[in-house]
């Protein structure tokens, strides 16, 4: 028995691997992966020497450009699941068509993640070990990682099913994922929703955000996606497809500014110390208007409100954006939660009134994260030559 007895593979040679054809979108995406994959290197060896020493993460503020990046690849990879389900899931038949390249998206975006990560736990075979023998099934970090893990089982073998062709076993674990994918991702919305002591994060909303974003995010990944296989001249079925899709994230952006809007003025009523004062400083910050809001919910949204949906060239542009928006959206995620120092309540001795902390990623920090970017693109491009991921006629 062999791999390719289980999962259906291209006969292709290693100059075949090494082949694309040159065109300008092509040749400018292999030079910015390049890029990318050694600007992860130089920040992992940078790790490898220095420790966590090379981070500028400190006591005050233990949770870096790392954590925000593993956030950003878990939402991708949640998101790409989300969006794949309504076809060969839920049955949708316009979306039958994005199965495959939908699903070995996730995959590689929460392999990505998993490696993002591994460069910021200190000891990840140590963690795996211990997460099986001395469970803490009150942690919702232990949640989130044990269910992820079983997330992307799922994943892997609704994609075998998917190339095989089998579409009963495929629905299957593609259910399964779904529901693991989604309890996953609302236990990393609950690590932060869990925090009494930061006052701005704490709180139900996450968990319910984290679910509402990863869909945006998969939409915004999927017109990335075929707008790049097609060149932007797509097939009718495409055509169709992201049209409806389009219109999906007009709803799902309308819903996300109306929950943003009320957290907000849910944070500053009342002036609660702790909460309203970063509320304050991240409505006051051009990561959160310009970022979160501008790129990641209302270009998009107006492009898709004039056009009523139907400008697909448009919203591949203005996808590109909206992840933009999307990483400044997990950046201010973990950075936001630790403005506010803590502090001991002292009776006794005078001190100074809390300031916000400040905080830049290390040039390892920004290698290890962005170049991250470019490690989903070098597998994703394999994936594209080894597996057949466009749709055949039978989706249509």
């Amino acid at each position: 028995m062999n791999l390719k007895s289980i999962i259906p593979m291209k006969d292709i040679s290693l100059k075949d691997l090494f082949t694309f054809n040159k065109s300008f979108s092509n040749v400018t995406m292999a030079i910015l992966t390049i890029g990318l994959v050694a600007f992860f290197l130089a920040g992992t060896i940078m790790y490898l020497i220095d420790g966590h020493h090379a981070y500028n993460i400190t006591r005050e503020h233990p949770w870096g450009l790392i954590i925000a990046m593993y956030v950003f690849f878990v939402v991708s990879s949640t998101g790409l699941c989300i969006m794949s389900s309504i076809g060969h899931v839920f049955g949708i038949k316009e979306f039958e068509i994005i199965g495959k390249r939908a699903i070995i998206g996730a995959i590689i975006t929460i392999s990505t993640g998993f490696i993002v990560i591994a460069l910021e736990i200190g000891h990840p075979v140590t963690m795996i070990i211990y997460n099986i023998l001395t469970p803490n099934f009150l942690s919702a970090i232990w949640w989130m990682g044990t269910l992820y893990g079983a997330y992307l089982v799922f994943i892997i073998f609704e994609f075998i099913f998917l190339v095989r062709e089998n579409h009963k076993w495929s629905k299957f674990f593609g259910l399964g994922g779904l529901l693991v994918g989604l309890a996953a991702h609302s236990n990393l919305g609950a690590v932060f929703g869990f925090l009494i002591a930061r006052p701005i994060a704490n709180g139900v909303f996450f968990p319910i955000y984290f679910i509402l974003s990863a869909m945006i995010t998969g939409s915004y990944l999927l017109f990335l996606m075929y707008g790049f296989r097609y060149k932007m001249d797509f097939p009718e079925e495409v055509k169709a497809m992201l049209t409806k899709l389009a219109k999906i994230l007009g709803l799902l952006l309308a819903i996300l500014m109306f929950f943003e809007i009320w957290r907000m003025l849910t944070a500053v009523y009342g002036g609660m110390p702790g909460r309203a004062d970063a509320a304050w400083h991240i409505l006051g910050s051009s990561n959160f208007l310009i970022g979160e809001v501008l790129l990641g919910m209302v270009i998009p949204f107006v492009v898709i409100l004039v056009s009523k949906g139907k400008n697909i060239k448009g919203m591949v542009w203005a996808s590109i954006l909206g992840m933009i928006g999307i990483f400044f959206m997990r950046y201010d995620l973990v950075h936001d939660t630790q403005l506010m120092p803590l502090q001991l309540l002292k009776l006794r001795e005078y001190q100074l009134p809390p300031t916000f902390i400040e905080y830049f990623p290390s040039f390892a920090e920004i290698g290890v994260s962005i170049g991250g970017i470019g490690v989903c693109f070098v597998m994703y491009y394999l994936a594209d030559k080894f597996f057949e991921l466009d749709h055949n006629k039978k989706d249509i």
